[in-house]
């Protein structure tokens, strides 16, 4: 068994068969976490996992990207140049909060068990304005609005799940600068999709938070690390896998076709042979611990 913890197929990229992807997943024995990253992909993981009894759930959130003024930025220069348009959107705590409850004859009732997470948020430095002033005032609006959605995770005992680009050292920050919820209560969650160092890695770890690995370890971005020296640092026990579909299709996924074509939750099984290739273990292996990693961090059941 293997578990995606992080796969868009709540966006547009799966309108026409997001039922079907999670089918595939599911008959390959992958469960599945959809984070949104804006309120209307929010939702809309609520919904999509709400229809599900297992083995489907969702994370609730406001991405750093739609925090800032309106514009379109890349996904990543693996993916062939792939964009999209951000949302500019104000961080809108009582709407964000509506979505952790399950409702009967239109009366909240509960706290909804499959919301799982407060994500994807965080902080991306990469696709700031130029504008240097802009740029300054945007920082400051991402670590406000993240402060804000670590409450959120801390008043519903939710782990969060982590966005994090060109911004390592301020998000370090963000976390050690304990807020009034932190100085009582622990912070759970994974830095998903990974891009730091080996370093900065363990900072995180000694945290108590999970790292995420999906298609961007099978070779150098960027000026990233070296990825096989990143897993290598990371214990097994504190690992999560991870597609982020659509995007970061693993090559080996597909063989011989175009690269930037659509990835999904099915496909999490090659970041899983290459951690493994990477680690000198199996891939039975990495499939037990990071399933169990996954299923503890996220109270799956």
């Amino acid at each position: 068994m293997l578990i995606d913890t992080h796969g868009h197929v709540n966006f547009n990229a799966f309108r026409e068969d997001a039922d079907e992807v999670l089918q595939r997943a599911l008959a390959d024995d992958t469960w599945v976490i959809m984070p949104g990253s804006q309120y209307s992909t929010s939702k809309k993981a609520v919904e999509i996992a709400g229809n599900y009894e297992k083995g489907v759930y969702a994370a609730i959130g406001l991405h750093p990207v739609h925090t800032g003024e309106k514009r379109e930025v890349d996904v990543m220069e693996t993916q062939g140049g792939t964009s999209f348009t951000t949302k500019e959107e104000k961080f809108d705590l009582k709407s964000y909060r509506s979505l952790l409850y399950a409702s009967k004859d239109g009366q909240r009732f509960f706290q909804n068990r499959k919301v799982v997470a407060i994500g994807e948020v965080g902080l991306d430095y990469y696709r700031l304005p130029k504008n240097k002033e802009a740029r300054e005032k945007e920082k400051i609006t991402q670590k406000n609005v993240l402060r804000e959605q670590i409450e959120l995770a801390l008043e519903f005992d939710l782990p969060i799940i982590l966005h994090c680009r060109a911004a390592h050292e301020n998000l370090l920050e963000v976390l050690e600068a304990p807020t009034a919820k932190l100085q009582t209560a622990k912070l759970r969650g994974v830095l998903h999709s990974y891009t730091g160092s080996a370093e900065q890695a363990q900072k995180f770890l000694e945290m108590g938070l999970y790292i995420g690995f999906n298609g961007l370890i099978f070779k150098e971005v960027l000026a990233l690390p070296e990825p096989a020296e990143v897993i290598s640092s990371i214990p097994l026990e504190r690992i999560l896998l991870e597609t982020d579909s659509p995007y970061l299709t693993p090559p080996q996924a597909i063989v011989g076709t175009d690269p930037t074509m659509r990835n999904e939750p099915l496909f999490v099984k090659y970041v899983a042979e290459e951690i493994a290739r990477i680690k000198g273990i199996s891939v039975e292996e990495v499939a037990s611990a990071t399933t169990a990693n996954a299923k503890t961090l996220f109270r799956l059941i």
